[in-house]
Order: structure tokens, then C-alpha cells, then sequence
């Protein structure tokens, strides 16, 4: 790269760097700021060639052009201001720093302690000022050739038809001995036909991948050895995570949604917007703390040395600032209208919703990405919660979200290891929590039923133990969660009793039935249909090992069959949506309706005084069709109790006869296509079991 340039002003938008066919333009948000100086490197990051002052700053926004600069340029910032922390200010000039608009990212990451605005040894703590150099320890930002807009090859799924898939980019592929070895753990991998082919025979419609944004190791994980796998600590909110990339070419990331979209899968992204790396008053700079702390972040009033915690990782993002929005939209805008993404999922979401006086489903965030012509479209999924004040907002997003249910997770889980009273409440999951969203308008799509997650137990480990193991967490098993809703059937961990593991990997065919059964959209983790294990850690976030790897080969016949099973359940989904329709289903009366009408094992309907049964652990609910042509009828039975049920099926007008699609006893999935028909009025249900009959003509 030839120098000196010379920078003259500029344009105040689009932020970032951009190249327009001459020259590159750089503007940086900063209220606060009182100088800023771009910085460019040579090609390997390793020397600074240039310091050049941002000429203009209007409307709070520092610009800068300089003709000739080309794209693959290397270059960060440097922000002048006033350090003073008991006032939130934190600038230091002497800190290299990332465009938080940086869509690629060039060298490697050096923990160490030239990170820090504060000399690290100094009793006044943050209060001190460091004055060492941190530019050959952090990444470049990287100018990058403008890219057409994506033009999508799929046509959305319908939200009441989604099936999700929750995995990890490197976990997904990083074992399967069809992906070339190159390839494995990036996004060359997930977009691999052998990783494909596998999502589409099992009927997902939706892959959901956890943080793909840049993200860092936390310097603790680094002391011990360990390494943050799942990927929610964000640096860069632009760039995709480098060790993703096989070539290091984000173009690697549009080629993996164009191979999904050919295949018919939606590609979802877990997206961290509530904090960054930066963590708490003690931690580094290498972003928004030295560009301008008091703007991207929540600051104690009393003491704006002080960061508001509400995510429990330091600092929280300030989503009623106009410029944090600005750059969240930017951001969601790129992934979908360059990357090719169909929609997000929200990490403590709640965050997004924060205004000054608590959470507003009616916040400026949520009126901005409403009104998005780019972004109507896109599935929009929150995890309902974060730890401040009245963080725990199941229920509440506004229309047009969908949510993680956690209540529907510890429901069914307590259902199925036989907890007593809990009839009612897990008959109100399985109908899609219409308790918890009908009330504004929503659909049961807005329902995000799950197992299990990324975080927790697989759904092995759930029948497996009934305490977490995370020793190798080094954190003398005190982290994840103590209370997990799970039983190990007799004995913790690994069993070779023949009727213990038979136990177990029914009632995983129970819950994943119960998962796929239910009214709402379901989400599988990846891996649990291969009867993944992670040796009862429930917490593996620091793992990025076998452990948590999926495996893809050496399946023992248990295994294949979970597989062979899961495949049966995903192919009913498909063969007969009406039992999934789009709205709540009620008794109200109207012929012409779908109703689901809840059994009891006489045969009869439910009534107040049998959900008032606290042994109770039998039911079955029957989805019937409107209109005067009449149609099938869907039964679905369970037992979660330790005796057998003779179950009468319900007296039904039409003709026709009871076919069994799906038997949880049956190790062996039945085939789709050749249902048995069943003789007589009633069928026997084995105690921890379930089944599915249709009603109707062969």
C-alpha cells in the first residue's frame, strides 16, 4: 500500500468504511470524542504506515476520505478525549481501536495486558492511565469491495411449518468424515451436502447457528486452558468470527446460505446485542469503551464508573441511544440484505427492550425494526429474559416475535420423570402456551418449544443424570444449572442394565415426541437425535472438544434407531400439517372451527374436577378438522405414569377407523406410509409411553 494519503472531508453515511471505485470513506460515531485519527497498516497488521486526523465531525459523526486507498487496506483507530472514569469518560488515544462497522477482521488476537486503558497493577485501580501501545496484540479492521445484495433461493417458511435446528458452525461439522478435513468447523462445512443432507432428510427447515459474529476468548478461560465455544462475547458485530473461515473470506459465509437455500433451509443467527467483550470497568478497550463509553453503554447514574450489569457479563449495550439502535439496524440489515440471513435470535432480549424506566414492548428498538422495510420480513426470536430489574419477559415481546418458552422446556421435563399436579400446567404447553401469548393477538408460531438447548443437558444427559458434572469447567461444578428437571432411571451417568438404558431412550423418544407433537414451532439441538452426550455437563460453554463436537460415525444400534425415530416424527410433521394449523385451537362452537378437545382415559372429556387430580399422569388430547366434509382426526396419547393405561379412544360421527402413526414403546419407528389399524374401542398405553392414531379412511 503506497502512503502518505491525504484525508479530506468526507460523508457522514454510511458509518464504517466504504470504497466507492476511487477512494475509501471512513466516518466514526463519536459525541464525546475530541480528536480521532485513522490508522493504516501494511499487509500483515504488524506496522502502523500512517496516522491521518479525521478532518470533519458533523452531527457527531468524525469522516474522513482518502483518494486512491484501496480495498484489503488495514486500519483502526485512535480516539482523543479525557480519561475519567468517575465521570464515564475512558478515552486513551495510546489504544488501538475497531470500527464497530468492521465487516472483516485481518491477524491474530494477543491477550495481554497493553489491552487496558488502566495500568493493571496500580492501586487506584481503573482510575489510573496506561500509556502503552496495544496495536500489535489486536486485529485490523480490513476495507472491504462493496457487495451486491443477496437474492435469496428460498421462500420463507411458514412460522406454524418451522422446524429449528439449534447448532454450532464448528461443533456441526467438525467430526463428520464426509467433510473434507479443511473444511470442518467452518462455514465450508455447515454448508457441506454430507452436513445438508442430513438436515434435509430429517425435515429441518431452519438451521439456527449460535454466534457467528466475531467473538473472544474471556482472558480467565484463557488462564485455565479452556476456550469460550459457544461464542457470546462479542468483539464485532459486522465481521464473521475468523476462525470460521476456511480462507479467511466472508464470502465463505454467503456461499454456506446459498447451499442451504438451494436445499430449502432457512439460515437463523443467534445474535449477541445486549454487551460486548469489553466486560465490566475492569476490562479492556478495544472498541465502544474508547470510542465513546458514556454513548454504548449503561452507565450508573450515581457513579457512571460504573456499568448497569442487567446481562450478567459486565456492561450492557444502551438500545435507547439513537446511534446504538442505528448501529443494531445497520448490523441486521447487513446479515440479511448482504449475507443472505432469514432471520435472528436475540440473546437476553429483554436488553433490546430496556427503556429508561424498565422494559417497553412499545421501546424505540422494537418501533425501528417494525417499521424496516428490509427487516418486516425476517423471523425475529427472543430469549425473554436477562437478569436486571423485571428481566423475566416470557410473553410480552411484541407481535411479530417469537420466544424462547422456558416454562414449556421445565414443564414437559417434569411431566415425564412422573412429578405430580402437573397435568394442567403441561397441557397448557402442549397446546402451545396460549395462556402466555393468545392474549395479544399472537399465534402459536410466537411458542419456541424446546427440550433442551445449547445450554443445559443434551437430551441424553437429561435421562442420564440427576446432577450436573462440570468438573471440567474448573469451577468445582458451581456453575450451570442445579436445578434441571432430569432423573438418571437408577443409576448416574453410563449404565450397562439392559432395562435402564431401554428406559431411557424411551423417554427421549417421549420427549422429542412430545416436542414435535405440541402446537407451536419446535427446536431441536443438534445432536440429540443421534443420542448425543455431554457426560452430564450442563454447562460445556467453554468447551471446544469432542465433548461437544457432534459424532457422526460409530453410532451404536440405540443410536441409529433415536435417528430412525426422529426421522418418523419429522416426516409425520410433514405428511399431515392440519395438525399444526396457524391459529389457537378452541371449542367454541363453531362447526366449521378445528378443535382439540383434552381426554381422559374413560374416554371422556376432560372436566374441571379430573385436571384437579394430582396423581394424575395420563391424557390425551384429539385435534379434529371443521367444516361439513369432515376429515381426520388426531389423537395423541400420554402416559407418564409407572402403570400401564387401557386407553378408550373417543366416539367420533364420522366412519371410518383408529390407525396407530407413532408408538414411543417401539425401539423401531413405524413406517409413514403403512400405519396399523386398531381392533376395538381402545388401545393399551405402557406406563412411560405415548402414541399418535389418526382417525379416517386407509
Amino acid at each position: 500500500m503506497r502512503t502518505p494519503f491525504t484525508a479530506v472531508p468526507g460523508r457522514i453515511h454510511p458509518l464504517g468504511s466504504h470504497w466507492d471505485g476511487s477512494g475509501v470513506n471512513f466516518a466514526l460515531f463519536s459525541a464525546h470524542a475530541e480528536k480521532v485519527e485513522l490508522c493504516l497498516f501494511s499487509a500483515d497488521g504488524q506496522q502502523e504506515l500512517q496516522r491521518l486526523p479525521l478532518p470533519d465531525c458533523t452531527s457527531q459523526v468524525w469522516n474522513g476520505y482518502l483518494e486512491g486507498l484501496q480495498p484489503g487496506a488495514l486500519y483502526g483507530y485512535r480516539v482523543y478525549g479525557p480519561y475519567q472514569p468517575e465521570l464515564g469518560q475512558r478515552f486513551n488515544h495510546h489504544k488501538l481501536l475497531l470500527d464497530p462497522y468492521a465487516r472483516q477482521l485481518e491477524g491474530p488476537f494477543v491477550w495481554c495486558n497493553l489491552h487496558y486503558a488502566y495500568q493493571l497493577d496500580s492501586p487506584l485501580q481503573d482510575l489510573s492511565f496506561d500509556s502503552r501501545d496495544n496495536a500489535l496484540y489486536l486485529p485490523k479492521c480490513v476495507v472491504v469491495a462493496e457487495q451486491p445484495l443477496f437474492v435469496p433461493k428460498v421462500n420463507r417458511i411458514q412460522k406454524n411449518m418451522t422446524v429449528i435446528y439449534e447448532a454450532h458452525v464448528k461443533g456441526l461439522s467438525m467430526l463428520n468424515p464426509a467433510v473434507p478435513l479443511q473444511a470442518r468447523g467452518t462455514f465450508g462445512g455447515v454448508g457441506h451436502q454430507a452436513v445438508i443432507g442430513h438436515l434435509r432428510s430429517l425435515g429441518i427447515t431452519s438451521l439456527e447457528l449460535l454466534p457467528v459474529q466475531g467473538f473472544l476468548d474471556e482472558p480467565f478461560l484463557v488462564e485455565k486452558g479452556l476456550r469460550n465455544y459457544w461464542g457470546y462475547n462479542t468483539l464485532t458485530f459486522f465481521a464473521p468470527h475468523r476462525a470460521y473461515l476456511q480462507r479467511g473470506d466472508i464470502g465463505e459465509f454467503r456461499s454456506m446460505v446459498n447451499a442451504l437455500h438451494d436445499a430449502g433451509i432457512e439460515v437463523i443467527l443467534d445474535v449477541v446485542f445486549n454487551h460486548t467483550a469489553e466486560g465490566d470497568r475492569m476490562g479492556p478497550t478495544f472498541s465502544f469503551r474508547g470510542i465513546d463509553n458514556v454513548s454504548y453503554y449503561r452507565l450508573q447514574g450515581e457513579n457512571p464508573r460504573y456499568y448497569i450489569n442487567d446481562t450478567g457479563c459486565g456492561n450492557t449495550l444502551d438500545l435507547s441511544h439513537p446511534f446504538v439502535i442505528k448501529l443494531v439496524m445497520d448490523c441486521l440489515r447487513y446479515w440479511v440484505s448482504v449475507m443472505g440471513v432469514d432471520g435472528f435470535r436475540f440473546d437476553l432480549a429483554t436488553v433490546l427492550g430496556r427503556e429508561q424506566h424498565g422494559f417497553d414492548r412499545s421501546s424505540g428498538f422494537f418501533d425501528a425494526l417494525h417499521q424496516d422495510p428490509v427487516l418486516a420480513a425476517v423471523k425475529f426470536i427472543a430469549e425473554p429474559w436477562d437478569i436486571g430489574p423485571g428481566g423475566y419477559q416470557l410473553g410480552n415481546f411484541p407481535t411479530g416475535w417469537s420466544e424462547w418458552n422456558d416454562r414449556y422446556r421445565d414443564t414437559v421435563r417434569r411431566f415425564w420423570r412422573g412429578d405430580a399436579g402437573v397435568l394442567p400446567e403441561f397441557a397448557r404447553r402442549v397446546h402451545g402456551s396460549s395462556d402466555i401469548f393468545e392474549h395479544s393477538g399472537r399465534r402459536p408460531s410466537s411458542c419456541i418449544n424446546f427440550i433442551t438447548s445449547h445450554d443445559g443437558f443434551t437430551l441424553r444427559d437429561l435421562v442420564s443424570y440427576r446432577h450436573k458434572h462440570n468438573e471440567l469447567n474448573l469451577e468445582e461444578n458451581r456453575d450451570g444449572h442445579s436445578e434441571n428437571f432430569s432423573d438418571n432411571h437408577g443409576e448416574e451417568g453410563h449404565s450397562q442394565d439392559t432395562a435402564i438404558v431401554a428406559l431411557r431412550l424411551r423417554q427421549q423418544r417421549n420427549l422429542l415426541a412430545t416436542l414435535l407433537l405440541s402446537q407451536g414451532t419446535p427446536m431441536l439441538t443438534a445432536g440429540d437425535e443421534m443420542n448425543r452426550t455431554q457426560q452430564g455437563n450442563n454447562n460445556a460453554y467453554c468447551h471446544d472438544s469432542p465433548l461437544t463436537w457432534l459424532r457422526w460415525e460409530a453410532q451404536d444400534a440405540a443410536s441409529a434407531a433415536l435417528l430412525a425415530f426422529s426421522h418418523q416424527l419429522l416426516r409425520l410433521k410433514q405428511q399431515y400439517p392440519q395438525m399444526w394449523p396457524n391459529q389457537y385451537l378452541h371449542d367454541t362452537g363453531d362447526p366449521a372451527a378445528a378443535v382439540i378437545h383434552w381426554y381422559n382415559a374413560e374416554g371422556e372429556r376432560m372436566q374441571p374436577r379430573h385436571w384437579g387430580q394430582h396423581h394424575l399422569r395420563h391424557l390425551g388430547y384429539l385435534v379434529s378438522p371443521g367444516g361439513p366434509e369432515g376429515g381426520e382426526h388426531f389423537l395423541v396419547l400420554f402416559n407418564a405414569g409407572d402403570l400401564d393405561v387401557e386407553f378408550c379412544m373417543p366416539q367420533l360421527k364420522a366412519s371410518g377407523c383408529w390407525w396407530l402413526l407413532m408408538d414411543t414403546c417401539c425401539q423401531q419407528a413405524l413406517e409413514a406410509d403403512s400405519p396399523s389399524m386398531i381392533e376395538g374401542s381402545s388401545v393399551l398405553l405402557p406406563s412411560r409411553s405415548m402414541q399418535l392414531l389418526r382417525f379416517g379412511a386407509v
